[in-house]
């Protein structure tokens, strides 16, 4: 994190509230590969990255919330705990959620300051909103001495985006900023919650995200759409296959044997979704053997599944993706997030990172007539505190 981020939330609490804080940093996130498989209780490849929110926090021994947005210059206070309700300010609710379920597992919660900035970019399919939901309960758990663990502050901060934000999020954001660690991506199973870290080499790869600047209208109805179609294809199942609960139990010999039944778009569907989670299980394998090319086409298949099969990418995307393919040193490209626009996370080796960038922005320019968007991340350790003066 950069020491003048730092610097800037930390002073900002200081000139506010006049004592000293706690700091905390909590990262935003990418998924490597494994989209659409989280509701279907499958399989994810997270990671925390470098683009990262910082929270100064501290009891002010009263009973006012104070929270500041440093990035807005907006501030939001309220008069006690007792007064948390969902808010017309926006950012805010991200936080009140926050306070709302520590106190629904009977967290005393007392009065306290926070300011919070950060880098993460906002509509990238970062999960900024999972990284402030993260770092404030970090924060709240350690100064109040709750003792809750790092799975239960996930689910207070995915519970606090359901309630006070109107978002019915899966936990793989939250769960991928509280449990990151440097140099390692995390395969959780959204089914058990059972995980496990494997290797990812930092000094061979970056991994940069074009951000297509589009959101298509047809992103959330088609979101909804997708669960119900795979909903559909586990009733079909089940009743000739009882075991299967979701899709994360089918086969895809058990889908071809019933493929009439299903009809070919819930065929399309559930295939899709099962030869994902084959895809993440291929992927740790190649990570674990060092095998970066391998990875990579994994991710390009990927891809090719999320536009022909499942049907959510767009234009944006598969250009992006294609203009990737074409460039040395580049071992994979896929869109990630839930689709129909956002960004495509793309692996490059460091030496053709700025050679990937320039071609993929001048194909994408050509195109569309836009100005692409690019973030480079690299792989971080989960939420923590940070010191209080850093070095430069």
């Amino acid at each position: 994190m950069s020491a003048s981020l730092i610097h800037a939330v930390h002073s900002d609490f200081l000139q506010r509230f006049g004592y000293e804080p706690m700091l905390v940093r909590a990262p935003g996130r990418v998924n490597l590969i494994g989209e659409h498989t989280d509701y279907n209780g499958g399989f994810v490849l997270p990671a925390a990255v470098d683009k990262e929110m910082l929270f100064a926090v501290g009891l002010n021994g009263g009973t006012e919330i104070r929270l500041v947005a440093h990035d807005l210059n907006e501030m939001f206070e309220l008069a006690s705990p007792a007064e948390v309700t969902p808010s017309d300010t926006h950012w805010a609710n991200y936080l009140l959620g926050v306070v709302a379920q520590l106190q629904l597992r009977e967290v005393d919660i007392q009065g306290f300051d926070c300011v919070f900035g950060g880098n993460v970019p906002l509509g990238a399919g970062m999960s900024s909103s999972a990284a402030l939901e993260c770092g404030l309960a970090f924060a709240l758990n350690h100064m109040l001495g709750a003792g809750l663990d790092k799975m239960e502050l996930a689910h207070v901060a995915q519970k606090a985006e359901h309630t006070y934000a109107g978002v019915m999020c899966g936990i793989m954001d939250q769960f991928a900023s509280l449990f990151g660690r440097e140099g390692q991506v995390v395969r959780l199973d959204c089914r058990s919650l059972e995980y496990e870290y494997f290797p990812f080499d930092t000094k061979a790869t970056r991994i940069v995200l074009c951000n297509s600047g589009v959101k298509h209208s047809l992103a959330s109805s088609e979101y909804n759409t997708r669960r119900k179609e795979c909903e559909r294809g586990v009733a079909v199942l089940q009743q000739h296959y009882p075991a299967v609960q979701s899709l994360r139990d089918a086969t895809l010999e058990q889908l071809e044997a019933h493929r009439a039944e299903l009809g070919d778009v819930v065929f399309r569907r559930c295939s899709y979704v099962v030869k994902e989670n084959l895809r993440v299980e291929a992927a740790c394998q190649h990570l674990e053997a060092g095998d970066l090319r391998a990875f990579g086409q994994e991710m390009y298949r990927s891809h090719a599944g999320l536009r022909d099969d499942y049907e959510v990418s767009c234009d944006e995307l598969d250009v992006l993706v294609e203009a990737a393919r074409a460039v040395p040193g580049v071992f994979g490209s896929r869109m990630m997030g839930g689709g129909f626009g956002g960004c495509t996370i793309n692996l490059v080796a460091p030496e053709h990172v700025e050679e990937f960038i320039a071609t993929v922005s001048a194909a994408y320019k050509e195109k569309f007539g836009l100005v692409l968007e690019t973030y480079q991340t690299t792989i971080v350790s989960g939420v923590g505190a940070v010191p209080s003066s850093p070095t430069a």
